[in-house]
């Protein structure tokens, strides 16, 4: 065996897998649920919110079980896949009536976080009928926001944990890739933006990008006990510009090289976008730990 093996950025030592070794001899009873909740109390793998960093624990003990590292004992139970098998969201009606005028006559404009609320329903809902992508759910930590305006819904936006390696964003950042592996938790990535179509108003979507920049640091703070420093999306140049997000200043950083997260083959298989970013704090390295 090499004396450190590698697993989503971070290294491990020949001392740390022996370790885990010695964590299941000691505990021959214990189901691979069990285990991986003990490694993460041993190793202190939490997160900012006191939950147990328990998904990726059990990931990267069955990772070293595979590879014949480790032996885990035999499952005990099938795990379900709750993403897999999520449903989508039902459809939900909305009073449709054509918005159409000056963004300053169309009423005070109302900013609800609705993640964990019951209205959380009804912005899935819209962006699964009404964005092109439809709905899918946030990765990791997200926010979720249902914006109205007289009284009905006419923007939803998410934000969720940032992917983990974008090259030109990295390379704009400066960072390392410990010092990502270690930060990343500090970017938010604005995975939909959608206006619902009946909604035609002048300067809207820039509008509410900059009203979510004001307050999505503290929100986030409320849900997950830590901010973000620096937002960032991808806009795909054969659908949009991105002229909204370009007139608050979010800055072209490359683009994505169209071969998705998971990709083994090296190929371009999707789309190239456009990457975009935000910083929301004039120190955003230093707080990046740059």
């Amino acid at each position: 065996m090499d004396n450190e093996i590698r697993y989503r950025g971070q290294t491990y030592t020949e001392a740390q897998i022996d370790f885990i070794k010695k964590l299941i001899a000691e505990n021959p009873s214990d189901s691979r649920w069990a285990l991986s909740k003990k490694l993460c109390l041993a190793w202190n793998w939490v997160q900012e919110n006191g939950a147990l960093r328990d998904m990726v624990c059990r990931s990267f003990m069955l990772e070293l079980h595979r590879s014949g590292h480790i032996v885990l004992p035999p499952k005990k139970r099938s795990t379900i896949n709750n993403l897999a098998v999520r449903k989508k969201p039902e459809p939900i009606q909305v009073n449709q009536k054509p918005l159409v005028g000056n963004l300053s006559k169309i009423g005070p404009i109302e900013f609800k976080q609705v993640r964990r609320q019951e209205t959380e329903k009804l912005c899935n809902s819209l962006i699964e009928q009404y964005h092109y992508l439809g709905y899918t759910q946030p990765v990791g930590e997200h926010l979720k926001y249902l914006i109205s305006a007289e009284e009905r819904p006419i923007a939803c936006m998410t934000y969720s944990s940032a992917p983990r390696h974008i090259g030109c964003r990295d390379r704009y950042i400066g960072w390392s890739p410990e010092v990502r592996a270690k930060n990343l938790h500090l970017l938010a990535y604005n995975s939909r933006f959608l206006i619902l179509p009946w909604v035609q108003v002048r300067f809207l979507a820039s509008h509410l990008l900059s009203r979510v920049a004001k307050m999505i640091a503290s929100d986030w703070q409320k849900m997950y006990r830590h901010r973000v420093y620096y937002l960032e999306t991808f806009v795909d140049t054969e659908r949009y510009a991105g002229t909204c997000y370009r007139a608050e200043n979010w800055q072209l950083l490359g683009k994505t090289t169209g071969r998705g997260k998971s990709d083994k083959s090296h190929q371009v298989n999707r789309s190239l976008k456009d990457v975009l970013g935000y910083p929301l704090a004039k120190d955003f390295r230093s707080k990046l730990g740059v």
